[in-house]
């Protein structure tokens, strides 16, 4: 089976193409009909199936230009939810955002919620929210307090032997390094398994597989 069998609209049906989806997922194949019908769906699937594009396929499909062909009246809306604000951000939608705010009514509830309040969120929420109720569980920026820190003073030239000899020392079998650049990835992945330590780079030079 394939999207174009679901009843989706051609505009998605192109997206979904160009992000490389061909077949449908099990929860995808019978969720989309379901919700496109219109009726209540109760769907259960594992974690990584699928299931969000199960609901979100649909419900775009319901909503894609309906504002624009004025056959959606957003006028009356009491309440205005902006989860994974950072996300958001981050991806390139504030100018989509700003949109759907301008046909929102000015007098309305809105709830914000994101992983971390960066200075662009700040900026975000003074535009959108009127004198909100500022809710951290964690403070800006704080570390978990589960994690223990060590700082290692140490000259460019002696990171890498100093890596290898924290790696060593400490028997340690599954460790994360970040690097700055790329390239800078590649080099410590060589001098790792120069001293028998097994190591991999991930970037976005690597494939999906």
């Amino acid at each position: 089976m394939s999207f174009d069998t679901l009843g989706l609209a051609e505009p998605l049906l192109r997206a979904v193409a160009e992000y490389g989806y061909t077949t449908p997922t099990p929860i995808q194949l019978q969720a989309i009909p379901a919700v496109l019908s219109g009726g209540d769906v109760m769907g259960g699937a594992q974690t990584g199936t699928g299931k969000t594009a199960g609901f979100v396929l649909p419900m775009l499909h319901r909503l894609l230009d309906h504002h624009q062909q004025r056959t959606l009246d957003l006028s009356h809306v009491q309440i205005f939810v902006l989860d994974e604000a950072d996300r958001m951000l981050d991806m390139g939608f504030v100018h989509d955002i700003k949109k759907v705010l301008a046909v929102l009514p000015a007098q309305k509830q809105s709830l914000l919620f994101s992983a971390t309040f960066s200075d662009e969120i700040k900026a975000l929420a003074d535009r959108l929210l009127n004198k909100p109720v500022l809710i951290e569980v964690a403070r800006r920026n704080q570390t978990n307090d589960a994690i223990a820190q060590k700082v290692h003073p140490v000259g460019r030239e002696m990171k890498k032997d100093l890596l290898i000899h924290l790696i060593k020392a400490n028997d340690w079998d599954q460790v994360l390094v970040f690097t700055r650049m790329k390239h800078g990835a590649n080099r410590l992945v060589e001098h790792l398994l120069k001293a028998d330590i097994s190591a991999m780079a991930i970037h976005g030079n690597k494939s999906q597989t």
